[in-house]
């Protein structure tokens, strides 16, 4: 639940001013032209990087891994009305030091579906098609992965499955570092991809459903939150999680011994939807003035890690 104090939602005179204190890890922002109305049709949304506005901005952002590196400090007041807001992509995890900033934040802008400003990295939109496109597949299941620790519940889960299958693993664990460019022409042409989340949280679906899986044209076989979870962002028949599954043995066979009809059906949300990644620091921070109006005033979140922990 939201933090006591949630007050009247805002009234505000535009445009909005929206300071980033520190742009996410050393990220050159272009603002050069009004990025929100042009890009993203959010008018009267004024995004800077410039400290010299502190006292006129509305809100005031600051990302979570600047702050726990040090490598920028708060400023030591604030003007009566100004919000700040936390910010993270990060799951609890990954994310160090949240004690320290206790009664510091009025809004937290995260993947989590019950933020204040809810950032996820993609999602399904309305974009109806009378055909499916499906591409042609030459292999069975890949596996993009930068980070390999042994411990990690997906290292676990992936090294019981390849003992009854041929997992074919890319990415710079395995030495096969892939491309930008490279990476969804790739996966595209695996009927299934292992859509594993280094941790397992509320609301925590990264790019590796959104990306790697859905945008490829494959089937995601997901480990992360329960499937209810994921059923409130994506149809339930689009998708495999491994917990549907009594062993990695039973979801072998399952997916080894898969009829062609049987695999379409997992594509006919394209009928009804594309998708849609969130990529763009900029746009997400343009989100803040679409969510404004609605935002509740004169809150502060008392004890931000025990929110954030879940």
């Amino acid at each position: 639940p939201p933090p006591p104090g949630h007050g009247p939602a805002l009234r505000h005179s535009e445009p909005l001013t929206v300071l980033i204190w520190q742009w996410p890890f050393r990220h050159t922002p272009n603002l050069s032209t009004d990025v929100c109305a042009d890009r993203y049709k959010i008018k009267g949304c004024q995004l800077t990087g410039d400290r010299r506005f502190f006292n006129q901005a509305d809100a005031v952002v600051f990302h979570h891994w600047e702050l726990w590196q040090g490598k920028v400090r708060l400023p030591t007041e604030r003007r009566p009305g100004q919000n700040w807001v936390w910010v993270t992509l990060e799951s609890p995890t990954n994310t160090k030091a949240l004690s320290g900033w206790n009664r510091t934040f009025n809004w937290v802008m995260t993947y989590r579906q019950d933020s204040d400003i809810f950032m996820p990295y993609g999602e399904l939109v309305r974009h109806p098609s009378a055909s499916v496109d499906i591409p042609t597949k030459t292999g069975l299941v890949s596996w993009v992965i930068s980070n390999y620790h042994r411990t990690q519940k997906r290292a676990q889960v992936y090294r019981e499955l390849s003992r009854h299958l041929q997992v074919n693993v890319y990415g710079k664990s395995n030495k096969k570092p892939l491309c930008p460019d490279c990476l969804l022409p790739t996966t595209s042409k695996y009927k299934f991809y292992l859509a594993f989340e280094n941790s397992i949280h509320q609301d925590y679906i990264t790019e590796k459903l959104w990306r790697n899986a859905l945008l490829a044209g494959t089937v995601p076989v997901v480990l992360g939150p329960p499937r209810a979870n994921y059923e409130k962002f994506i149809p339930a028949d689009s998708f495999i999680h491994i917990e549907d599954f009594g062993s990695m043995k039973e979801l072998a066979s399952f997916l080894k011994t898969m009829n062609s009809s049987r695999y379409r059906a997992f594509f006919e949300w394209r009928k009804r939807y594309g998708v849609k990644l969130y990529t763009d620091w900029h746009e997400r921070f343009c989100t803040i003035c679409a969510r404004y109006p609605r935002l509740a005033q004169g809150q502060i979140y008392p004890d931000l890690e025990s929110w954030f922990s879940v």
